[in-house]
């Protein structure tokens, strides 16, 4: 595979690529060429495509999740040290993401590619994972959140009611803030959808008196 505008090359198997109806579609279109084939995604993020086919071989991606159990709770591996890592990539919650131009949460790229590649194990692992991050910055939240109605069916729901909650939960935070303001003055579905859900929020409480 050949990724990204630099041209990473990547190697996976056939069959274990063709776990998503994408690429199995993509692969049965190609002819051998030196002996293999070769799929060109030049708009994909070759440090996202590695998430991707960490899990399709090993069920996972890094950081990857653990089960403690003595407290019988679910964890990030090396979640309090971001520079350990093993030599297995980055387990940082953001990355640079030069079509948004600044930092998004990984994982949400990582479902929304899911996505995109008809894996919705990886979708259900991606949104699990990114349950688990605290400390992201607002303006990285709204950035993501709205990355993931741009790259996202209106009939996806689950990583869209993910982010209208945390909004709605942090409002106080989100209510001072300048880029807030800003997103709002730009507007877009996301905007309208924390409009309802706000309502209705509302209506529950009411109804709970």
């Amino acid at each position: 595979m050949v990724v990204g505008q630099d041209q990473r090359l990547f190697a996976a198997h056939e069959d274990v690529l063709s776990v998503s109806p994408y690429f199995g579609a993509a692969l049965k279109e190609q002819f051998l060429k030196d002996g293999a084939k070769q799929l060109a995604l030049p708009e994909e993020e070759p440090e996202i495509l590695s998430c991707v086919l960490e899990f399709l071989y090993k069920g996972d991606y890094f950081p990857r999740l653990l089960h403690g159990k003595r407290r019988d709770s679910w964890y990030l591996e090396n979640a309090h040290d971001i520079h350990n890592t093993g030599g297995r990539g980055s387990s940082e919650a953001t990355f640079f993401h030069p079509a948004v131009g600044d930092v998004v949460l990984r994982d949400t790229v990582v479902y929304c590619t899911a996505e995109k590649y008809g894996l919705e194990e990886l979708k259900r692992l991606a949104l699990r994972k990114q349950g688990l991050q605290s400390g992201i910055p607002a303006d990285v939240i709204l950035r993501s959140a709205r990355f993931a109605y741009d790259n996202t069916p209106d009939s996806e729901s689950r990583l869209r009611a993910h982010y209208l909650a945390l909004i709605i939960r942090s409002r106080k935070t989100f209510k001072r803030s300048g880029t807030m303001q800003m997103e709002m003055e730009n507007g877009g579905k996301l905007f309208f959808d924390l409009f309802v859900a706000m309502c209705n929020h509302m209506d529950d409480l009411a109804e709970m008196r």
